[in-house]
């Protein structure tokens, strides 16, 4: 084995139908960058992969609503994603994009060695079928209910409630999201990918292989998925948009995204290796090499089942070494929505706040929602960096570069008899690169953010302590000035050094202001040189190095900025409740025995007849099964008396009897009206017979 350790790191792929939002980051793209940055820092073979998703029926749907194609929707998003990411710091090693040329051949040749190795299995199965689209509803053509959570909006391929994956067949009462209409059944075939046949086999690699330094939402979801029961998953899809099926008898159908997406890490290394001049087999194939998935909680079924399937099907590629999924951000106490563009979108973000990339960096990190939900206030955002940033770090950073300006004209001193309690903080800034690094090696970016502004901390305490502040010693005590001014450099350039991965636009600023270039013969900014050097028994920051003139690390937000957000979220609140159905509310609340009182029963409208010298009122004979009886209903504006005849209705059968006009109504018939103020009856099943009780 090396002594390099190679690491292939992947950010999930974003989907390019919009752009990224602070829930993408925080949740993905931000600790994927610092564990890349800090694994380059301690020398290891990095490859940091990511790419536009642009396949999927997301992508499509959002195109016809725009009235574009889809490759012309990815385009634009792909170019938005791209450079918000790259002014934003996140430092891909590569950047791929599924529809490119690499990654089409590459999911083809994928798919055909499974086929050929009789990895699939091939289904005639009953799929939604939406006749007046004249296609099949895969994914997020179809809506309906979730047969876990009873979630009514719950797409065909998952629930965003509650997580579950499952197929659009599985949802209750589903809707074509094409036209709105009730989809039909009709046969087609597809290939299956059978995880049942990898149940074993994914319960001994992760459940038990990786019970100690998985954590713990990964495994939950992993075993229960095990426990409930893998079922064959299609991993083909009757669409126009994505990679065509590469066998015979297979027109009209592209492989299922989530069989393409995952291998857009294996393409996107290889257009990497090739600029590179490297081997993409050896990220990919060699046992040496640590392959992480860095993804959200809705794609650990991806990551942790179907991807591992696949790559074990293939037999020719190593396994994650881990899959450090987090949970949801949320903003403002409700859920991110990008349909209700609910959220801080990056490119916004950037434009807002120029040149201040590192304090969103900070704090998502330190707001991180490694083990549960978390939420995301700009009042908070203000807090962190008024009182974190701008008052520890940045305050300790400026005193240190500014003094030594001024007592020294920016020469970093002699030292001479350092006191007991210089040595100490000198003896405390060796440790930390461990102490972080332990934290960043287990996946605990927000313990490992926290040691850093420990470390900071402990210079605001060294410099400050009561009587022994240099600008009170200056004049009486100048040596033992030298020697604090010599440490506090020293923090410094520890903090310069050990804050890249965390606050690499902030790190570059004080290495700047630190002129560090001109420190050795090898620039300690080298990402590669940086991390263990902080460790080691050489001064970080030598006597007689001159150091530049100090600039403010950091800004205060200022309440003006937190409220011109906050009112664009009040804007986004507003707009959505006008277009939100004006639903009548909710009435008082009652119990469970009046409720049981209710004799609702099936009945069948027998005759019609409009009311003389009304516009509303319907006269009709309804069988109860019980008996015959009239009722009189304000629906005449709504409904024909022809189209009335032969209707299976719901009726309130023990209403008290009502004179209308004359007429004794006995009942009541039980419809809804829509937010357009449009009557719908609540049909019971036609081959329900007369009489029968609703419960």
């Amino acid at each position: 084995m090396s002594s390099q350790q190679r690491y292939t790191i992947t950010a999930a792929l974003p989907y390019t139908n919009g752009p990224v939002h602070i829930g993408h980051l925080a949740g993905v793209y931000v600790p994927a960058d610092i564990f890349a940055r800090y694994q380059r820092m301690r020398g290891s073979d990095v490859a940091f992969i990511c790419g536009s998703d642009e396949h999927g029926v997301p992508i499509t749907i959002k195109a016809k609503k725009e009235g574009i194609t889809p490759q012309e929707l990815v385009d634009r998003y792909h170019k938005i994603i791209g450079d918000s990411f790259k002014e934003f710091g996140i430092t891909f090693d590569h950047y791929g994009r599924t529809s490119s040329t690499e990654h089409h051949n590459t999911a083809s040749a994928f798919f055909t060695k499974l086929y050929n190795d009789g990895k699939f299995i091939e289904q005639v199965t009953e799929q939604l079928y939406d006749p007046e689209a004249d296609q099949f509803l895969a994914d997020r053509f179809v809506v309906g209910t979730c047969p876990k959570c009873g979630n009514t909006e719950s797409y065909g391929d998952q629930c965003e409630k509650c997580g579950t994956s499952h197929n659009a067949t599985d949802l209750i009462d589903p809707k074509s999201a094409i036209t709105g209409n009730t989809p039909e059944l009709k046969e087609t075939k597809h290939w299956f990918l059978p995880l049942d046949e990898y149940s074993d086999w994914l319960n001994e690699w992760i459940v038990e292989g990786h019970s100690k330094d998985w954590k713990a939402n990964v495994l939950g979801q992993v075993k229960s998925w095990i426990t409930d029961g893998l079922h064959p998953r299609a991993v083909t899809r009757d669409l126009d948009w994505g990679i065509p099926v590469p066998v015979e008898g297979a027109d009209g159908k592209v492989l299922y995204v989530w069989f393409d997406a995952p291998i857009g890490y294996i393409s996107a290394t290889k257009e990497w290796a090739a600029r590179e001049g490297k081997n993409w087999e050896d990220y990919w194939k060699k046992d040496d090499t640590k392959l992480l998935h860095f993804i959200g909680k809705d794609n650990i079924v991806f990551h942790c089942i179907i991807f591992p399937a696949m790559l074990k099907a293939h037999g020719d590629y190593v396994m994650p070494d881990n899959v450090p999924a987090n949970e949801f951000l949320n903003l403002e106490d409700d859920k991110i929505s990008t349909s209700r563009n609910w959220a801080v979108w990056l490119h916004e973000y950037l434009e807002d706040f120029p040149g201040q990339q590192d304090v969103l960096r900070y704090v998502l990190t330190a707001n991180a929602p490694e083990t549960k939900d978390n939420n995301f206030t700009w009042k908070d955002f203000q807090a962190r960096n008024n009182n974190e940033l701008v008052a520890n770090l940045g305050n300790f950073v400026n005193r240190v570069i500014v003094l030594t300006n001024k007592y020294y004209d920016g020469i970093v001193p002699e030292t001479a008899n350092l006191a007991q309690r210089d040595l100490d903080v000198l003896k405390q800034i060796k440790a930390f690169p461990k102490t972080i690094g332990d934290s960043l090696d287990r996946y605990r970016f927000r313990e490992a953010l926290q040691e850093l502004m420990n470390l900071s901390s402990i210079g605001n305490k060294y410099i400050a302590e009561e009587g022994l502040e240099p600008w009170k010693l200056a004049k009486t005590n100048p040596e033992q000035v030298q020697n604090i001014m010599y440490v506090c450099l020293q923090l410094t350039t520890a903090l310069a050094i050990l804050s890249e991965p965390f606050l690499p636009h902030t790190s570059t600023k004080l290495k700047n202001m630190l002129n560090l270039k001109e420190c050795h013969t090898e620039p300690v900014e080298v990402p590669r040189s940086g991390w263990n050097r902080v460790a080691s028994d050489e001064p970080l920051l030598p006597s007689n190095h001159k150091i530049n003139k100090a600039e403010l690390l950091f800004s205060r937000i200022e309440d003006e900025q937190v409220t011109a957000q906050l009112e664009k979220l009040e804007a986004t609140k507003a707009a959505n409740a006008a277009t939100t159905p004006n639903l009548m509310p909710q009435k008082d609340e009652t119990n469970y025995d009046d409720f049981m009182k209710m004799d609702l029963r099936v009945g069948e409208i027998l005759t019609a007849e409009k009311m003389p010298k009304t516009d509303k009122l319907m006269v009709m004979t309804v069988d109860t099964g019980i008996d015959k009886r009239t009722i009189v209903s304000g629906i005449a504006q709504h409904f024909s008396a022809e189209e009335l005849v032969g209707r299976k209705v719901t009726v309130l059968a023990n209403l008290a009897p009502r004179k209308l006009r004359g007429v004794e109504s006995q009942g009541m018939i039980l419809l809804a009206e829509d937010p357009e103020g449009k009557l719908v009856f609540v049909n019971p099943d036609d081959a329900v017979v007369n009489g029968a009780t609703i419960a």
